[in-house]
């Protein structure tokens, strides 16, 4: 299979380079510039793409199977503040991008996309996303995230109602509320709309085990035009 990942240098993006190359696929890794990737393993090449030009995205679609877009402002996994900053500045390129990558989809309407979204259109409730609740300030307080970062949960939320317009082969990935670096167990749960809580109530993942969930929606797609989330 060939899978192309936007964000291929991101905290979660990268990982899922990894995840694909261990199991056999071919990667073509994107970035907004690869010319500044040095790489040394086999079955992968980098490519430049603005996620939020049509044209530059589809440039990059032929012969692919899959594209996963793990698209962020910035590079959290090198400088998350202003990562925060640049979507509480702009919540809107969320959404922006999703239209991108749906026209782009046009031209090859048979390449399935994978999402990575966030947690906060998860349904905490029936009918009641986090994104609406009272209580988003305090879990983002919890998290370690301003306030303001609110308006960039919204966004992501909208991204999701851009995909859940259109007829393509989309899929939609929210992570677990708290997602960092760990082990890879290849040991979660999957849900749909609502959180996967553990024993202590947390939902919590690895973004290596991210890793894992998506490269198998990949490999086996069971989400076409759905959501999914994972956690312990």
């Amino acid at each position: 299979m060939h899978i192309g990942i936007i964000g291929a240098t991101g905290g979660i993006g990268s990982r899922v380079v990894t995840e694909a190359l261990h199991r056999g696929h071919h990667v073509t890794a994107l970035t907004r510039d690869a010319t500044r990737i040095s790489e040394d393993r086999t079955n992968i090449v980098w490519k430049s793409v603005d996620v939020l030009d049509a044209a530059s995205i589809a440039a990059i679609l032929p012969g692919l199977d899959v594209l996963v877009s793990g698209y962020q402002p910035g590079n959290a996994a090198r400088d998350f503040a202003d990562t925060v900053s640049r979507s509480i500045a702009d919540p809107t390129v969320y959404a922006t991008a999703a239209r991108a990558l749906l026209k782009a989809l046009e031209s090859h309407p048979r390449t399935r996309l994978i999402v990575i979204g966030g947690a906060g259109s998860l349904e905490i409730e029936p009918g009641l996303q986090a994104a609406d609740a009272d209580e988003l300030g305090e879990g983002l307080d919890q998290l370690g995230l301003p306030r303001e970062y609110a308006v960039a949960v919204r966004g992501h939320r909208d991204a999701l109602n851009v995909l859940r317009m259109s007829d393509r082969l989309w899929t939609y990935f929210s992570p677990a509320e708290e997602i960092a670096p760990g082990p890879r167990t290849g040991r979660f749960r999957i849900g749909g709309d609502q959180p996967v809580r553990d024993a202590d109530g947390r939902s919590r993942i690895s973004s290596e085990d991210a890793a894992i969930a998506l490269v198998d929606e990949a490999e086996l797609p069971r989400f076409v035009q759905r959501r999914f989330t994972i956690g312990y």
